[in-house]
């Protein structure tokens, strides 16, 4: 990029600069592009980092136990609660692994 840019040319350009800013100045406005330079670097970094970690993979709804309390068993016979258990503790494992 500044290849093409020779001694003459960079002492032009601070010249102007200088005439421009002031050489009171010029230290200020050195500082604040260093400190520009340096946070977009580091925004830069944050970014890669967000980008290449690899993703979260959220865990499966957990299925709640029947509270027995609740449930009204007048209308059910001991098998069906039974088959019902057994179904939800199956559930649970699958959902587990």
């Amino acid at each position: 990029m500044f290849e093409s840019i020779g001694t003459g040319e960079l002492l032009l350009i601070l010249l102007v600069i200088v005439i421009f800013f002031g050489p009171k100045k010029i230290p200020d406005i050195a500082r604040g592009l260093g400190k520009s330079i340096s946070e977009f670097k580091k925004a830069m970094r944050d970014v890669e980092t967000e980008l290449t970690k690899p993703a979260a993979t959220p865990e499966p709804p957990r299925l709640k136990a029947p509270n027995p309390d609740l449930q009204n068993t007048s209308d059910k016979s001991g098998d069906d609660s039974h088959l019902e258990q057994k179904i939800l503790d199956d559930t649970q494992t699958r959902t587990q692994h």
